[in-house]
C-alpha cells in the first residue's frame, strides 16, 4: 500500500505542430497582403472595372507569397483572387447580354428609383 505507482516513460515521436516554417520570413508580408486584397475583392468583383485588377493583384502576390513561410495565407489568397475574376468574368458578360438586348434597362431601372 505504501508504493506509488509512477508509469515508464514512452518514446513519442517529434510532434511537428510546433515546427518552424520553412520559408522565407522576408516575403511573408506578400501572402498577407494576396489574403487582404482578395477578401477586398469579393466587394470589387460587383464592378468589373475595379474587379479584374484587384484579383489579378490577389493572384500576383499570392504566388510571390507561396515561397514564404505564410504558405497557406498565400494559397487562400490565390484562391480568392480566382474567385474573383471568376465572378468578375460573370458579371462583365451578363451586363454585357443585357446591355446589349435591352439598350433602355438601365434608364428603366433609373426611373423606378427617381
Amino acid at each position: 500500500m505504501s508504493e506509488i505507482y509512477t508509469p515508464e516513460p514512452v518514446d513519442m515521436p517529434p510532434s511537428s505542430y510546433g515546427k518552424p516554417s520553412s520559408g522565407d520570413p522576408s516575403k511573408d508580408w506578400m501572402a498577407i497582403v494576396s489574403l487582404v486584397v482578395g477578401i477586398l475583392g469579393l466587394c470589387a468583383w460587383l464592378l468589373p472595372i475595379c474587379g479584374f485588377p484587384v484579383a489579378i493583384a490577389a493572384i500576383v502576390f499570392g504566388v510571390l507569397g507561396m515561397k514564404s513561410g505564410k504558405r497557406t495565407l498565400a494559397i487562400v489568397g490565390l484562391s480568392l483572387g480566382g474567385l474573383c475574376i471568376l465572378l468578375s468574368l460573370v458579371n462583365a458578360v451578363l451586363g454585357a447580354v443585357i446591355g446589349l438586348s435591352d439598350p433602355n434597362f438601365l434608364d428603366s431601372i433609373l426611373n423606378q428609383f427617381m
